[in-house]
């Protein structure tokens, strides 16, 4: 069968329900979220509701520091592999290592990336761990904040919407779900997979805009160009192409939900391999944003979403720790030593 990314319209859940056809709207897009989750892992979101100006107004601030500021500029929003927000220059990351993976050239996945996300501010009052809250850095750009601030509230508005598709999904309670999100964590990336002009880097290997890697929360929602670049490993252990339908937004699971739920749903390893046209490395954008439980959940499966005599396949580890062995692997260059599971499929990939 030819791999493919399932669509699925969300819209069922973005107003109340208030009747029986209601309900079965909403039964249908669970029952076919719950599909794509076992089977592939990504998925094309319609429906979502995002202002097309939402989307604009990133697309524009992105440029604006991409484009608008020159390598020096960037590097002054710098920051240390320990504090998840600010710029990350190309080849100061190896994505791989966050599954115990060394690739032959360690450092030197070729994106670059601005991070921002939600803060302590997000959560008044609180018990909040701020290693996972951080402070935002912003540049010193007109209406960026307010651009890429927006396009959070609103993706993390959709990554919310897909936790209760999750959740109905599976049949998990509305207290469950409480208790693990009253105080998500969340991190908008934007990507850049492309170089300033004037920026001189040494390749050392094979072109990696980002090496194979599963993502490290929960739901990811991602924004990006419709250019090529983004490959998807299927269950066939051959990497695809995989590209946004119109208008759409590329769901797929990360780490925490495959663990939850034992590994009946996955996190699909991806990688991004930017196409080289003429010597030139062709642009691609994209803002991925990484919804994540609370700082505190100890993950390991849940014991509702385990068949009779199923073991459990990961140990518990608690979200913070889980976070931080996976940042120390791209941004520190630390190999991950607690990811077996998903480093065995990267090594069965073709």
């Amino acid at each position: 069968m030819a791999f493919s990314v399932p669509a699925i319209d969300i819209s069922p859940y973005l107003t109340p329900s208030t009747s029986s056809a209601d309900d079965a709207a909403r039964a249908a897009v669970a029952r076919d979220f719950d599909r794509a989750c076992r089977e592939v892992g990504f998925i094309q979101i319609h429906g979502h509701g995002v202002p097309d100006e939402v989307i604009a107004g990133l697309a524009s601030a992105s440029d604006a520091f991409f484009l608008g500021l020159d390598a020096e500029q960037k590097l002054a929003y710098r920051t240390p592999p320990g504090v998840n927000r600010g710029y990350s220059p190309p080849k100061s990351e190896a994505t791989s290592l966050s599954l115990g993976v060394e690739p032959a050239n360690k450092m030197n996945d070729f994106f670059e990336a601005f991070n921002v996300g939600l803060t302590v501010d997000d959560y008044p009052g609180a018990d909040l761990l701020e290693e996972q809250y951080q402070a935002n850095v912003w540049p010193d750009l007109p209406d960026f904040p307010e651009q890429v601030t927006t396009y959070l509230a609103e993706a993390r508005r959709v990554a919310e919407v897909l936790v209760e598709i999750s959740a109905d999904a599976l049949g998990l309670s509305d207290e469950l779900v409480a208790s693990l999100f009253d105080r998500a964590t969340g991190t908008l990336r934007m990507n850049n997979y492309a170089l300033t002009p004037g920026m001189q880097v040494q390749l050392d290997g094979e072109l990696r805009g980002m090496g194979e890697h599963t993502d490290f929360g929960v739901i990811t929602v991602l924004w990006a160009d419709r250019v090529r670049g983004l490959q998807v490993l299927g269950t066939d252990g051959g990497w695809y192409d995989v590209s946004p339908d119109e208008g759409a937004l590329l769901v797929n699971l990360g780490d925490v939900m495959t663990r939850w739920t034992n590994e009946h749903w996955m996190s699909t390893l991806h990688r991004v391999k930017p196409p080289v046209i003429d010597g030139t490395i062709e642009r691609r954008r994209s803002v991925a944003y990484f919804h994540g439980s609370n700082w505190d959940t100890v993950i390991e499966p849940l014991p509702q979403l385990l068949a009779d005599g199923e073991e459990p396949l990961y140990a518990p580890v608690s979200a913070t720790e889980h976070i931080r062995a996976k940042l120390a692997g791209t941004r520190a260059g630390v190999l991950n030593p607690n990811a077996e599971r998903e480093g065995a499929r990267v090594a069965a990939s073709r």
